[in-house]
């Protein structure tokens, strides 16, 4: 298999639907918030079969630890229905995957203040983004529209630590719209979502007077 082996260190539940993967860092392995792996597995172990091609399943996934020095998380929702979430939900740690990269390159340098909007899955680097910022001494606000919201724990220890979490309802853009135009200043701004999601934030960016090049913009499909 292709990539390069690391240890599944823990999986914890983290919102309804989703997991935390906690994964070894390999050597040599450097990646800022923001940045994604392509993540290759065998699900339902072939045991010790000769693996074939078709078995192996392959999927993208964004950073969602603000750092990765011994260790590195990807936030993953469940899909009940697909080939490789619910065999990574499943897994109890000890467990072999590969991985590739890392790729992107919209990544936080820990240089100025964020402002992070979130749609769905996209909380991980969200989060990651905005703890990063505290980390290093800068401003930071989340705007994270979910029905299900997904790493409350965090959000509520950065809200206690001064930073603005605004959370909405997945059908709610004209609050997503009037989040935007109201922290459009305060920080460098980022959006990781669907499609959807994402385009809906450039538009309110663009209506709200500003520009969306300069938002740090990471669409999802």
């Amino acid at each position: 298999m292709e990539g390069t082996p690391v240890t599944v260190e823990s999986v914890r539940e983290v919102g309804p639907g989703t997991v935390a993967l906690e994964l070894e860092t390999p050597d040599g392995f450097d990646a800022a918030p923001g940045q994604f792996v392509l993540l290759r597995a065998v699900p339902w172990d072939v045991a010790d079969e000769e693996v074939d091609d078709d078995d192996v399943v392959m999927r993208h996934y964004t950073l969602s630890s603000p750092a990765v020095d011994e260790t590195f998380e990807l936030t993953v929702g469940i899909d009940p229905d697909g080939d490789l979430s619910p065999w990574l939900a499943d897994l109890e740690g000890g467990e072999i995957v590969h991985i590739e990269g890392p790729f992107g390159t919209i990544t936080y340098e820990r240089d100025t203040d964020v402002v992070a909007a979130a749609g769905g899955p996209g909380v991980g680097p969200a989060v990651a983004i905005a703890e990063a910022a505290h980390e290093s001494g800068h401003g930071a606000v989340v705007i994270y529209q979910d029905d299900e919201p997904a790493h409350r724990d965090r959000l509520e220890t950065l809200e206690e630590a001064g930073a603005n979490v605004v959370l909405l309802e997945s059908d709610d853009d004209d609050g997503l719209a009037d989040a935007i135009e109201t922290h459009l200043e305060d920080g460098q701004l980022y959006a990781f979502g669907f499609e959807s999601f994402v385009t809906t934030v450039a538009d309110a960016i663009e209506d709200a007077g500003g520009d969306p090049d300069e938002a740090l913009i990471e669409n999802f499909g």
